[in-house]
């Protein structure tokens, strides 16, 4: 009887030094909760920066256009293989 007192002390032990200093213990939880919220912040951040370089490159683009536009138009500029056509209308 003495033994499997002993056994079974032995077995609640080591549980309990699981809970407090192991892989699940409550100190490795609020590390991985604290590097998780730094993780979220860090995503944060780049997501915003993402979508600002998103803005940056569709305002480029758009850019472009709008000069391309407005050289064809006003300055008469045609690429290199392109074949100008005028109408009158």
């Amino acid at each position: 009887m003495r033994a499997l007192t002993l056994v079974l002390i032995l077995f609640v032990a080591g549980i309990q030094a699981e809970l407090w200093i192991g892989k699940g213990s409550l100190p490795y939880v609020v590390t991985l909760k604290s590097e998780l919220a730094q993780a979220e912040a860090a995503n944060v951040q780049a997501r915003a920066r993402n979508a600002q370089l998103q803005a940056e490159l569709r305002d480029l683009r758009e850019g472009l256009e709008m000069v391309e536009e407005k050289a064809r138009s006003e300055l008469r500029m045609i690429k290199p293989d392109e074949i100008y056509v005028q109408v009158h209308h």
